[in-house]
């Protein structure tokens, strides 16, 4: 009996399918080597699926966005959930979840930031950067607020925060040798204690 030509998949696998091939296109090759072929024969199905699924390449990589940031929250949220119940060990571990994987990885650094690239070019986006870290801000605040931070200082303080894990994960992924996990975390803590004392 012959193989079939095609295998029939469930469109909401081909969805995953086509959004994880694209993350690891854009890890490889960044926005610029993110074409329709390219994304398409990583995912070994035709170019036209990307188009039936998703309309074009721009709504693929947006729902690729959407996608990578769903994982990261859900890393964070189940590292704050198995912190207990003690405020300030909670915040220290939603902080500290960006130095351990699955958010401490090269392949997702190079896709972040081939994202972030294109913050400045495609609406779509921005939008969802801007959502995406406005939820890590403001789990940060609540966080800041369990630890008895002043409602009026949370918001800098998530910035802070913000910047210094961003900063301090793109040197963790960018020069492992220089900097490890255990000192990206006790300096976030020491800055942390330093804001909620």
């Amino acid at each position: 009996m012959s193989k079939p030509a095609f295998n029939r998949v469930a469109p909401d696998a081909r969805r995953l399918s086509l959004i994880e091939a694209t993350a690891r296109v854009l890890a490889r090759g960044g926005a610029n080597g993110a074409s329709v072929r390219a994304i398409a024969t990583e995912a070994g199905v035709s170019p036209g699926l990307v188009a039936h699924h998703f309309g074009g390449v721009d709504a693929l990589i947006a729902a690729t966005y959407a996608q990578v940031s769903e994982q990261v929250s859900a890393a964070l949220d189940a590292a704050v959930a198995a912190a207990g119940d003690d405020p300030q060990a909670r915040l220290n571990t939603y902080v500290a979840a960006s130095f351990a994987p699955p958010i401490a990885d090269p392949a997702l650094l190079a896709t972040w930031t081939a994202f972030w690239g294109l913050v400045v070019a495609q609406p779509a986006i921005a939008a969802l950067h801007d959502a995406q870290y406005a939820g890590y801000r403001a789990e940060l605040e609540k966080l800041l607020t369990a630890c008895g931070l002043a409602p009026a200082a949370t918001r800098r303080a998530a910035i802070a925060i913000t910047a210094l894990v961003d900063g301090l994960w793109l040197e963790l992924c960018l020069s492992p040798a220089a900097l490890d996990a255990d000192e990206a975390r006790a300096i976030t803590e020491a800055q942390i204690a330093a804001l909620v004392r």
